[in-house]
């Protein structure tokens, strides 16, 4: 197994310390590095590249081609730096959290400089704990809060140039100061000048048409750089997945359009107190929709004070992503993080007493109903805690072996493999944490790079959404812990294999045949008495919750 690096700084405390090791970041396929002429050459090759192809769309502008050259030389140097540093190799934990430290700092003051997607990369990567030491994540947590916002004169100058009108033709007003910005775009508040009615206006920042092609061939190559010097850390499908959805994000009018798609599928669902703004119109840079506002779902002062109960929220969430999962033609919202979801107290009647407010629809994708199927079979062995099953239908989902399923495993769930194999139903401990940051950090994280490059894209987005839902049920701090919403995932799970069984039935002929009845009979059977003990222990944990017993529950 490849042994962890360290930077030169941590090497050389060392040294002086009487306790030196051979200095060179251990892989089979490269020598320690030394910075030869050549190595110079292949990084600022690449980056020469990257800095003229992102820049040929434009005309000759001094200012253009003076704040490229910055863009990139941040970009570069921070990277020289870092690769520079992480050239040694090193079994020190405190040595080597230090280490991380440094370059994860040094990273995010170059990402928060150059903004543009940098931050939503930033953002992305502060998700990743199942894929990332800590030193990186907790890092770039600030990234989640630090968006840039976009001046109002910029934002009047977008509006003539894409719809050929005033800002002041459209609006009777219109806010200059956002009430909300994001790495990609801001949202104000205005009121439409025809009808009077209350909208919020997302607006895409004006500087992303520039800077976006550059931009993303720099990240392009750095992930081919860290690559390159590093061939056990393969993350250009990172930089891969990120070149196939932006384009998708950035385009404001398919957007509008998955979300009047969304809104549309739940509507047929009775059991999700879902609202998605309604879509006035849209453009490419431009997006007006009913104006509705509510609070973070980690508000939970907000929450408690308005007396909403944070396990209906859970349950409520979990309802949702899981629809969006396994529901026949559900659209897959990818992006589910806490700003992208708000809570409001409602002041009917009907249970429960609030909704869920869903934004940014930009990036959707379907899933193919047969690998809805594997993996709702795949699910159903995990909450039993089957690894037999489980090693099956992780092959089935994502061709995952033998070998690499413990890993795939633990990644899905978010949980050491130890605890997948009895019960996954219990709560995250510190010490659960610190033993999968410690595991990544003893050369794991080599292994996971390699195995999340292998397994299909959709796959990726699956587990970017169940990765984000799980930190907003755990930031909730429920009374029941995972418990219910495993319960949750495991009858949407059932649902899926009956729904499987029901048409494979009728591929057969006529249900009124004796040999359909009896496959019949024996298929409800069997989703029957999951539904059954699923509701059994429904009942159980809330008994629990109520007497304020922890709760652990696997299925039988």
């Amino acid at each position: 197994m490849p042994a962890p690096w360290t930077c030169r700084t941590c090497l050389r405390r060392q040294l002086l310390a009487g306790n030196p090791h051979s200095l060179g970041y251990s892989t089979k396929s490269r020598p320690p590095l030394k910075w030869s002429r050549r190595k110079w050459t292949v990084v600022l090759a690449a980056a020469g590249g990257s800095f003229g192809a992102g820049t040929l769309a434009f005309s000759d502008d001094a200012r253009h081609w003076t704040t490229a050259t910055k863009r990139t030389g941040r970009v570069v140097s921070v990277l020289l730096v870092n690769i520079n540093e992480a050239d040694g190799q090193e079994k020190q934990a405190s040595l080597l959290k230090a280490c991380h430290k440094r370059c994860a700092e040094r990273t995010l003051e170059a990402l928060e400089q150059n903004g543009s997607i940098f931050i939503k990369l930033g953002q992305h990567l502060s998700s990743m704990e199942y894929l990332l030491p800590s030193e990186w994540t907790r890092t770039f947590v600030p990234l989640q809060d630090k968006c840039p916002v976009s001046s109002i004169e910029s934002i009047e100058g977008m509006f003539v140039k894409d719809t050929g009108m005033q800002i002041t033709e459209l609006f009777a007003d219109f806010e200059r100061e956002p009430v909300g910005a994001a790495s990609l775009a801001q949202v104000h508040r205005a009121t439409m000048k025809d009808t009077g009615q209350r909208v919020a206006v997302k607006v895409q920042h004006p500087a992303l048409e520039e800077w976006v092609p550059l931009d993303m061939r720099l990240t392009k190559m750095t992930f081919a750089a860290v690559k390159y010097f590093f061939p056990d850390y393969d993350l250009e499908w990172l930089s891969d997945e990120m070149e196939s959805s932006l384009p998708q994000e950035l385009d404001f009018a398919q957007e509008g359009e998955n979300a009047i798609r969304a809104r549309e599928y739940f509507k047929g669902i009775q059991d999700t107190p879902l609202v998605i703004p309604d879509v006035l119109w849209a453009k490419k840079r431009i997006l007006v929709m009913e104006y509705i506002s509510g609070h973070r779902p980690d508000d939970l002062e907000y929450l408690d004070t308005n007396n909403i109960d944070r396990d209906e929220v859970s349950a409520a969430l979990s309802r949702i992503f899981n629809e969006m999962i396994f529901g026949d033609n559900a659209p897959l919202h990818c992006d589910p993080h806490g700003g992208n979801i708000a809570i409001r107290k409602t002041t009917s009647s009907r249970k429960p007493n609030f909704d869920v407010i869903l934004y940014d629809h930009g990036l959707y994708r379907d899933i193919p109903k047969e690998l809805k199927r594997s993996y709702a079979k795949l699910w159903l062995a995990v909450i039993d805690a089957d690894e037999t099953r489980m090693r099956k239908y992780a092959y089935d989902v994502a061709g995952i072996t033998e070998e690499q399923f413990p890993l795939f495993a633990s990644a899905i769930t978010g949980r050491d493999y130890r605890v997948v194999t009895k019960s996954v139903n219990t709560p995250r401990s510190d010490q659960e944490r610190e033993d999968i940051s410690d595991a990544l950090g003893e050369g794991m994280l080599q292994q996971l790079v390699q195995l999340l490059g292998k397994v299909p894209r959709i796959i990726l987005l699956i587990l970017k959404t169940n990765d984000l839902t799980r930190s907003l049920d755990e930031n909730l701090h429920t009374r029941q812990g995972p418990a219910h919403t495993f319960l949750i995932l495991a009858r949407y799970c059932s649902r899926t294999v009956f729904g499987e069984q029901m048409e494979e039935i009728r591929r057969h002929g006529s249900l009124y045949l004796p040999c359909n009845l009896l496959r019949l009979l024996s298929a409800w059977a069997s989703y029957m008495r999951v539904e059954w003990k699923l509701s059994l222990y429904e009942y159980y944990i809330s008994v629990r919750r109520h007497l304020g017993v922890p709760v652990s529950v696997g299925l039988p």
